[in-house]
């Protein structure tokens, strides 16, 4: 569905003094040769999917309630005994993911992936393979299942994060060098994996983190798949249980696939994935707004992290964050729900998204009473700011279009949305502009 258009500029010419063209840069999601197109299922599976482009990442465990980094057992070699005591104290508040799902949906996003056991081995399920779950210590429930709910009741779609690697199972280590503890180990895991697929009616996303220490063989990783999709024939999985999966999964970073495969950047609100009491370095929601727009503009996904204390409250500077990219998406959602992958990325000031051949123009620093794109190639026939619809002026020569008689100061918070309907699809070469712009007066 992603396939990269590849076209050439039909024509560079806007007016009467055009020059020659010269060849456009290629576009980053270009096909690639090396790369398989998606297959007819998987373009079935994963409609909805790049419909959505906007999910939400939770990262909730035992390490929420020691509130010091989902990482904090391995990093800090927490004695298991002391860890044990803390599963015993994690104790969140009933139905603390009604609150998740509401400001998923309040932030404009469309689908949610928790963790169902991330790497301290904890299973926030009623697993009937350990007593380490929630069921059967602090919580005394069934995580996952007010979780689900939860997503459903503000319908959304439901995604289960599950980590391959586990630093309480006995065999977790043990397994890369001893047979039969692999052999343990992987049945272990493919009965927990089965459980969250058989528990909780239809699944959409399967989000596996962490392959260490074993290769897809030694996990049995095509058994795996055969099991996931006999039981959830309409999931969509990723791609890190060593196996190219339906989508690529960048992490903290927006790095574009090519050929058209899917991919997803997953991030987090400030520098860690579970609750840290202590990190307060949280991104704006301009940042989050604009991060969207890169995914979305290069065909991809964002999905968000929050990570809820150990009650299950939601930290309050994500709450604001997050309810200020949803007050910007109720006016200019459709710029991202309904983006074609688009071309033009030049602007010092500015990002780009495109439906059709209507380009919008996201201006994150608003720079004063002018706005300039270089090296559009399409006419612009008429511009206007998305939110009030009130037109603005330009001109549009062989080099540039110039938006001009703006207001000083943004009208509009985080950022500016200028939509620039054009006659063809619109796209940007500013080496036409670098190689043909007069040099002197």
């Amino acid at each position: 569905m992603l396939l990269g258009t590849g076209a050439s500029l039909a024509s560079l010419a806007i007016g009467a003094n055009a020059q020659a063209p010269v060849p456009p840069t290629p576009s980053p999601a270009a096909p690639d040769p090396n790369s398989p197109p998606p297959t007819a299922d998987q373009i079935r599976r994963m409609q909805w999917w790049h419909v959505a482009k906007f999910g939400m990442f939770i990262h909730f465990g035992v390490y929420s309630q020691y509130g010091r980094h989902e990482w904090a057992m391995e990093t800090q070699a927490i004695p298991m005994q002391d860890y044990l005591q803390l599963a015993k104290e994690f104790n969140p508040k009933p139905h603390s993911a009604r609150a998740w799902a509401k400001l998923a949906k309040a932030a404009g996003m469309k689908y949610m992936v928790m963790t169902t056991k991330h790497h301290e081995g904890f299973c926030n399920w009623d697993s009937k393979l350990t007593d380490y779950c929630a069921a059967k210590q602090g919580p005394g429930r069934d995580l996952v299942r007010e979780y689900v709910d939860a997503a459903r009741a503000e319908g959304l779609r439901v995604g289960f994060y599950y980590s391959l690697m586990d630093w309480h199972h006995p065999d977790g280590a043990l397994c890369a060098h001893d047979e039969e503890a692999r052999k343990r180990f992987v049945e272990y895991t493919h009965g927990l994996i089965r459980e969250l697929l058989t528990n909780y009616g239809k699944i959409d996303v399967l989000w596996y983190d962490v392959s260490w220490p074993l290769d897809a063989k030694g996990w049995e990783s095509e058994r795996m798949s055969k099991m996931v999709f006999e039981l959830q024939p309409d999931i969509i999985v990723n791609n890190r249980n060593k196996l190219p999966g339906d989508f690529s999964t960048p992490e903290q970073k927006i790095v574009a696939e090519a050929g058209g495969r899917a991919w997803e950047s997953c991030m987090t609100l400030n520098d860690s994935w579970g609750y840290q009491r202590a990190d307060d370095n949280w991104k704006t929601s301009r940042t989050i707004i604009r991060n969207l727009i890169t995914c979305v503009r290069d065909g991809g996904n964002y999905l968000l992290n929050i990570g809820p204390r150990g009650d299950g409250s939601i930290p309050e500077e994500s709450v604001r964050v997050l309810t200020e990219v949803g007050q910007w998406m109720d006016t200019n959602g459709e710029t991202i729900y309904k983006s074609d992958l688009c071309q033009p990325r030049r602007a010092n000031y500015a990002s780009f998204t495109r439906t059709g051949n209507t380009l919008y123009m996201h201006v994150h620093f608003w720079p004063g009473e002018d706005v300039a794109i270089s090296g559009l190639t399409a006419k612009v026939k008429s511009a206007y700011f998305l939110k009030s619809k009130q037109p603005v002026k330009f001109t549009q020569d062989n080099f540039r279009v110039h938006i001009t008689g703006l207001p000083t100061h943004a009208p509009d918070s985080p950022i500016t949305t200028i939509a620039l309907e054009c006659d063809s699809e619109p796209k940007q070469n500013t080496d036409y502009v670098r190689i043909n712009k007069p040099r002197t007066v």
